[in-house]
C-alpha cells in the first residue's frame, strides 16, 4: 500500500485503546510497515488534546518518528478554502476547517486518507480526495 495519512479522529480512538475499524488498519500499517504520514494540524489537534506533561513529551517523540507532509501554508489555505467553498456550492458545510486543510495536503500529496469523520466522507463526494474504508 501506497502511503496514508492518517486523521486526528483515528489516532484519539488509538490512543484511548478504542477498537475501531480505522484502529485496527492503523495497527496493520504499523505492524507491516507500510507509509503511515501526518500533516501538521493531525500533530496539532492530536497534542492540544493531551492533558499531562509527561503524555505530551512521550506522544510528541512517537509522531516524530512518522513522515511529515510538507506544502506552502498559503497554497494549503487557498486549496482548503477552495474545498471549503466547493461542498458549500453542493449545499454542504464543512464543520471544522482543519478538515479542509488536512483534506487538501491527502489531496495534494497524493495520498489516501483514513478517517473516522463523516465531513471527510462529504469532501469526498465533491473532490478528488481519496479515503480509505476498512
Amino acid at each position: 500500500m501506497s502511503k496514508v495519512l492518517v486523521d486526528t479522529s483515528v489516532w484519539i480512538d488509538a490512543l484511548n485503546g478504542n477498537k475501531t475499524r480505522q484502529t485496527i488498519l492503523l495497527d496493520q500499517l504499523i505492524d507491516e510497515g507500510a507509509s503511515v504520514v501526518l500533516c501538521p494540524m493531525i500533530v496539532q489537534e492530536i497534542l492540544q488534546g493531551i492533558k499531562e506533561d509527561k503524555d505530551f513529551r512521550e506522544v510528541k517523540n512517537n509522531l516524530s518518528g512518522f513522515e511529515m507532509l510538507s506544502i506552502d501554508s498559503l497554497e494549503a489555505a487557498y486549496g482548503a478554502a477552495s474545498l471549503y467553498r466547493n461542498a458549500r456550492k453542493h449545499g454542504v458545510t464543512i464543520r471544522k476547517s482543519n478538515d479542509c486543510l488536512i483534506a487538501f495536503y491527502s489531496i495534494f500529496c497524493k495520498v489516501a486518507l483514513l478517517h473516522n469523520d463523516g465531513d471527510f466522507n462529504r469532501i469526498a463526494e465533491y473532490s478528488p480526495l481519496k479515503v480509505l474504508n476498512p
